[in-house]
């Protein structure tokens, strides 16, 4: 795996490429992709830290691993092309962005310009095999995630962490909550956004915070 990351965070996360777990990672993801269909497409592995470089993040927002169907997964958490249908969850996150901010429903599921206002969209898990979810997990994707989650963390001041779902929110031990907002609810799948992901009202909280701190609000 040829890891082409873009500057800020490549220098941020510099001594992760020469330790043991991420060669071993970089052997497996090569060796998956080669054998069989991946997601998302290999150029856009990284493609959360190409759109939203490190010295620019304001908001994290935390996803599982990538949509193991095709043509779904674009290297964005929760976010699919323009001419994707709509995952469930993806829905549901528009959905309350709609309640919460009274908005309209966007014109297509790409996120990508939540990325580019500051909004890191980042998988723990950055690959994924077809038609199999969570079968790229344990292989080493979360160590480098952790490493970029604790790094901003530790580096920057007045995040704003998006973490629904207990899986996200195993990473709010890496984040001082003394020095950034931490928002967490239910996960937005069908299976529990009832539960308290409708309603939360991160998405104006977020803001809020943001503007409360001298940063520019997100255009949910």
């Amino acid at each position: 795996m040829n890891v082409r990351l873009e500057t800020s965070w490549k220098h941020l996360l510099a001594d992760e490429f020469d330790k043991p777990y991420f060669a071993k990672l970089a052997d497996f993801v090569r060796q998956e992709y080669a054998a069989g269909p991946c997601y998302p497409p290999a150029a856009q592995v990284f493609r959360a830290f190409d759109e939203c470089p490190a010295d620019r993040v304001k908001v994290v927002l935390l996803g599982q691993d990538p949509y193991h169907e095709p043509g779904q997964a674009e290297g964005l958490c929760f976010s699919v092309g323009q001419q994707v249908a709509w995952p469930p969850s993806l829905q549901n996150i528009f959905k309350e962005v709609a309640s919460d901010c009274q908005t309209d429903l966007p014109a297509d599921g790409s996120l990508l310009r939540w990325a580019r206002q500051g909004v890191l969209l980042l998988n723990s898990t950055l690959t994924v095999r077809a038609h199999q979810a969570g079968s790229h997990a344990g292989k080493g994707w979360e160590t480098f995630t952790d490493a970029a989650v604790q790094r901003l963390a530790q580096t920057r001041s007045h995040l704003v962490f998006l973490l629904w779902g207990s899986y996200a929110q195993r990473k709010g031990a890496l984040i001082d909550r003394q020095r950034h907002l931490v928002l967490s609810s239910a996960h937005p799948s069908p299976l529990s956004a009832y539960r308290g992901f409708f309603g939360n009202h991160h998405f104006t909280q977020a803001n809020a915070y943001l503007a409360a701190h001298g940063k520019e609000p997100i255009k949910w």
